[in-house]
């Protein structure tokens, strides 16, 4: 099975400008997730799919495979763009976060292999969660799944519901009820470009969550867990703690 890791990279952001090319630890922050990316054996290639002309000399300079693209409104239709131009014979492409440095390889290998074992037409990841106040929080995406450790939804909101307990009290007493998504997707090639041919549905409209587009529209969302989640970068004391880690 044939798998192309892509990184969606966008050079402005809004919290955190120009965030994959800081480089306090002597290296850009999105090299850390090519580097993770590269050393995958389940993917033939890695390529950076950017808007901009400064990222792509950066991930050349690296090493890197980087393709531009034009102005997106997702990081999937970013990817989708390169798909059709460069990897229409990969049977599975990787969409991965260029803003989480400390991603694991072996995170990228299981969600793979969780597709490879279903017939599913997209796979990701989750982690329990531990604290009730993040399951609180909107913007932690929450993910419940069905025997088959396939996705029934995503929510911004705590899901499941606790009627007659705390959410602490459900942590404490049923250590992962509550699993935290993480945004990284591996997609069966013809349902990519699919899925971004789709207009918005109801459900993205309203939680502002891109996968609920591919359930709505019938799909079904393997589910592979993990104990704990990569850090990402998305403020100026993120990034701060990621260097501090780094140089110890």
């Amino acid at each position: 099975m044939k798998s192309v890791g892509l990184i969606p990279a966008r050079l402005h952001s809004t919290r955190l400008p120009r965030k994959l090319l800081l480089d306090e630890t002597g290296k850009p922050l999105i090299q850390y997730v090519w580097e993770v990316a590269m050393a995958c054996s389940e993917l033939s290639d890695v390529i950076v799919a950017t808007d901009s002309e400064e990222i792509a000399d950066i991930v050349r300079g690296f090493g890197g495979r980087a393709e531009m693209t034009g102005d997106h409104p997702s990081g999937s239709d970013r990817i989708a763009e390169v798909v059709r131009r460069c990897c229409l014979d990969a049977e599975v492409i990787v969409n991965l976060q260029g803003d989480e440095p400390e991603l694991e390889t072996e995170t990228i290998t299981r969600m793979l292999q969780a597709l490879r074992q279903s017939s599913c037409e997209m796979a990701t990841i989750a982690t329990p969660f531990h604290n009730a106040d993040d399951v609180q929080d909107p913007s932690c995406v929450k993910v419940v799944l069905n025997d088959r450790s396939e996705a029934m939804y995503f929510s911004r909101y705590p899901i499941p519901f606790a009627r007659e307990q705390s959410i602490r009290q459900v942590l404490k007493e049923s250590p992962g009820s509550y699993l935290l998504h993480l945004g990284m997707y591996a997609y069966r090639t013809e349902f990519l470009l699919k899925l971004t041919d789709m207009p918005p549905g109801g459900l993205e409209n309203i939680e502002k969550l891109e996968q609920l587009r591919a359930l709505q529209a019938g799909a079904r969302i393997v589910v592979a867990t993990v104990a704990a989640a990569a850090i990402g970068i998305d403020t100026p004391e993120d990034y701060s703690a990621f260097v501090t880690r780094c140089r110890r």
